[in-house]
């Protein structure tokens, strides 16, 4: 939003007001239980999944529908890259990636439909997709190799025992800084993206008939939020694969 400024000249945008997190029915403090702008876009969310992979994809016709084909196409894309990044092996935690990926891939391409909310760009939201990858595969590797797992954490290929006690310390740092990574890629990319985005409207909602700068920029913008929705979901889906294939396959 655009407006004067108050005792001056000049513009007073606000790009962050998009992201705040309001009561859908009345106004007052949100709580745990509260629906929201939030719960409504994901809800959002899980509806558009459904009605592609359940309703568009239920006639299984021979010659396929344009939403059939759609369906088809992101279940074999994501169905080899699991396969090509884990093997075999990886394709039966096939399913729980694909929800990963369409979830994200949705919320960050429903977030792109003026005056909605993008979900993906809270902490909130990408921090308990991270964790639950975090702790599913962590899981996964100790239940499959039980200590044995720990040779993640230990190269044996370095050529000293000093040395390969520092790469361990450094290993199981950066294993357990994976959750806020894989969580502030995809926040921190939805969040600059849409934050640009509402700048320059508000430059060109201020501007008036001169706003055809802002509306060019704003239109490759746009076009470049596109991409980096796709984007963000497939790097979000993939280091879950690698992660996965990390506890399938632990040894260095």
């Amino acid at each position: 939003m655009a407006e004067p400024a108050h005792g001056g000249s000049g513009l007073n945008i606000h790009p962050m007001d998009q992201f705040r997190v309001h009561p859908l029915f009345g106004g007052g403090e949100v709580h745990w239980y509260t629906p929201t702008n939030a719960t409504l876009w994901m809800a959002l969310t899980v509806a558009a999944i459904t009605l592609l992979m359940v309703v568009g994809a239920r006639g299984r016709a021979l010659v396929p529908s344009r939403a059939q084909s759609m369906a088809e196409v992101t279940y074999g894309f994501v169905r080899k890259m699991v396969e090509d990044v884990a093997g075999r092996e990886g394709l039966k935690y096939f399913p729980y990636v694909f929800t990963v990926f369409l979830f994200v891939l949705f919320a960050n391409l429903l977030a792109l439909i003026p005056t909605s909310f993008a979900p993906t760009s809270h902490i909130a939201v990408t921090a308990v997709l991270a964790l639950s990858v975090f702790l599913s595969v962590t899981a996964i590797g100790f239940y499959k190799h039980g200590l044995h797992f720990l040779k993640l954490f230990w190269v044996s290929s370095a050529p000293t025992l000093a040395l390969r006690i520092v790469l361990a310390v450094i290993e199981l740092i950066s294993y357990f800084v994976r959750p806020l990574s894989h969580s502030l890629r995809l926040m921190g990319n939805l969040m600059a993206g849409h934050a640009v985005l509402k700048v320059f409207a508000g430059f060109a909602g201020a501007l008036g008939v001169g706003a055809f700068i802002p509306i060019f920029a704003i239109t490759a913008i746009y076009g470049l939020e596109l991409l980096v929705a796709v984007i963000q979901a497939y790097v979000f889906a993939i280091l879950t694969v690698v992660y996965l294939n990390d506890a399938l396959h632990p040894g260095h």
